[in-house]
Parts: C-alpha cells; sequence; structure tokens
C-alpha cells in the first residue's frame, strides 16, 4: 500500500533537488536514509524531512513494518517562482528568479 508525504514551497529550485532525489529511488527506507544523512546538498536535509514523514505516514496511520517499506518515487514538482529584481549598471535591471518545489516522497512495503 502506498503511502507518501507532501512538502510544498520549498526554497530550492527543482533542477538542484532532483540530483539528490535521483539517489534514492527503488531503495530500502534505511539505505535512503543513511545516502540523504551523508549527502553534502541542502536538497538532501529537505528530501529527508519528507522521507521521515512518509516513514511516520506508514508506521502510524496505515500500521505497515518499517522493516518492510522502500521508497517508491520521489517527485520534485516547480512551485511558484518569486521575482525580484537587482538594479545595474546605467539604469538597467537584473531579473532574479527565486524558483521553489513542491517535494513528494512514495513509500511503499515491499
Amino acid at each position: 500500500m502506498e503511502v507518501k508525504a507532501v512538502a510544498k514551497y520549498v526554497r530550492i529550485s527543482p533542477r538542484k533537488a532532483r540530483l539528490v532525489a535521483d539517489l534514492i529511488k527503488d531503495k530500502p527506507i534505511e539505505d535512503a536514509l543513511n545516502i540523504l544523512k551523508f549527502t553534502p546538498k541542502k536538497a538532501a536535509r529537505l528530501i529527508e524531512k519528507v522521507l521521515s514523514s512518509a516513514i511516520a505516514n506508514a508506521e502510524h496511520n496505515m500500521s505497515l513494518d518499517i522493516d518492510n517499506l522502500y521508497v517508491k518515487r520521489v517527485l520534485i514538482d516547480e512551485g511558484p517562482t518569486m521575482k525580484r529584481i537587482k538594479p545595474y549598471a546605467m539604469g538597467r535591471a537584473f531579473y532574479i528568479r527565486k524558483r521553489t518545489s513542491h517535494i513528494t516522497v512514495i513509500v511503499d512495503e515491499a
């Protein structure tokens, strides 16, 4: 039975988060948590929080055994973009796009 957890409007670009998400797909949750713990990227901390939330959902809401869980899918969708303007030389403006992500982690029983 699939169980999921979602984090919305996370302040990281989807492109950077997908690099970390690809590391843990189709792995047992124990291996996935170890990979995320020792990956030195901001996205690893954010995905680890969502993964632990999905594990808690599976344990408490669906009464699934934690030892049999694995990461079925990790979806990183693009959220809204905050647009900022930085003044530039000779009256020009430089546009800064601060991208956000929606992170979804789906775990399932093996």
